[in-house]
């Protein structure tokens, strides 16, 4: 209501106008998701598992041959609450880098696969050869990135990446050594050179 305050009129009711009793809404395309959204930190305290690392065959190569190692590694998914909002992460591997134990190392962009029928004498895209023997603690760490989607919306990316290392395991390198034998192994089993390397 407007008053006159001067005047003859002073006093006297001059006019009315409307008002909201609540205040309006504020319509920002995005901002109820900007509240819950997931920072590298917090993608990084996630409980990702990291990749298994496997070697064909188990564990074992020999010096000058070439090791196939692999990764065992998957896209995980995790469900999280933000300020009172559903969020659902995803962690990505994209990186591998391989530590060889030998003083080695190198980073890939796939983790490799079984590879059937192979020896040691055929390289694969994810194997390594060893140039002395011994036992040798072999590292992996697994790049993840992150994307978030909040209350079921669209997938937004998380800044940064989370570096997952792996239970490292040991590789045994050995020698080989050739003997010349005469003699038909299957005439003569306890023959030198017929029994295997592996009893």
């Amino acid at each position: 209501m407007i008053y006159a305050i001067n005047g003859p009129r002073k006093g006297q009711l001059v006019g009315t106008s409307s008002y909201c009793t609540v205040e309006p809404a504020i319509d920002i395309p995005g901002a109820e998701q900007d509240i819950a959204k997931v920072t590298p930190e917090r993608f990084r305290e996630l409980p990702i598992l990291a990749s298994t690392i496997n070697s064909q065959p188990e564990s074992f190569s020999l010096r000058n041959g070439h090791a196939h190692l692999y990764a065992d590694s998957k896209n995980q998914n995790f469900d999280i609450v933000l300020f009172d909002q559903d969020v659902r992460v995803r962690a990505i591997p994209t990186s591998y880098l391989w530590s060889y134990g030998d003083g080695s190392s190198r980073s890939l962009e796939f983790p490799g696969e079984p590879q059937a029928n192979r020896g040691f004498d055929a390289p694969t895209s994810t194997s390594h050869v060893y140039k002395e023997t011994g036992d040798f603690g072999v590292g992996l760490t697994t790049r993840f990135r992150g994307e978030y989607s909040t209350e079921g919306g669209p997938w937004t990316p998380i800044p940064g990446v989370a570096n997952v290392p792996s239970t490292a395991v040991t590789m045994s390198v050995w020698r080989t050594k050739k003997v010349l034998v005469a003699e038909n192994c299957q005439a003569t089993p306890d023959g030198p050179g017929c029994a295997s390397i592996f009893e």
